[in-house]
């Protein structure tokens, strides 16, 4: 009688879908498409809205954060815009004690995209195949604009909310 032992196999996952990204964090109080009109303008890039925002569904409310995008092909270097802040209304409803009468009240929720960095307006996400991008030189180009208080580089090993920055 033959015995068949079968050994055990045991498979390892590791995170290998590891993104090369960098991400300036941007202080600045104007409108997602007015900020994405001042980086094309001080650092020539061509950002564009892309046709479908960053959506998620976080505690039953559908937020939308707009994302812009540019993808540089002779350097290999997509650019992508995103703001760190939705406003979402939300509606609540109430009976007055009267048979017909409803009280409706509407309430404001700001949701975060990264919430570790809730000061921050807006990232401006880097991925390159190549460590061309001079960050310095970007961000003395990005703190140059004159609507912008301040930009810095975030070390992307410190967001716990990492996955938030996957736009594909």
């Amino acid at each position: 009688m033959l015995k068949s032992v079968m050994g055990k196999h045991r498979l390892v996952l590791e995170d290998d879908f590891r993104e090369n990204f960098q991400i300036l964090a941007i202080h600045c109080a104007v409108e997602p498409y007015k900020m994405a009109f001042y980086l094309n303008k001080y650092l020539q890039l061509r950002l564009k809205r892309r046709r479908t925002d960053l959506e998620f569904s976080k505690d039953g409310l559908e937020v939308q954060f707009p994302l812009f995008e540019f993808e540089n092909t002779a350097n290999y270097t997509v650019y992508n815009l995103v703001s760190n802040t939705c406003k979402s209304a939300t509606a609540h409803t109430t009976a007055s004690g009267g048979l017909f009468e409803l009280n409706t009240s509407e309430e404001y929720v700001t949701t975060y995209l990264i919430p570790e960095y809730k000061k921050v307006d807006y990232f401006l996400k880097i991925t390159s195949e190549h460590d061309q991008v001079s960050i310095n030189t970007l961000l003395s180009e990005v703190n140059k604009i004159k609507s912008i208080i301040s930009s810095y580089l975030i070390d992307s090993e410190h967001i716990k909310s990492k996955n938030n920055l996957i736009f594909n």
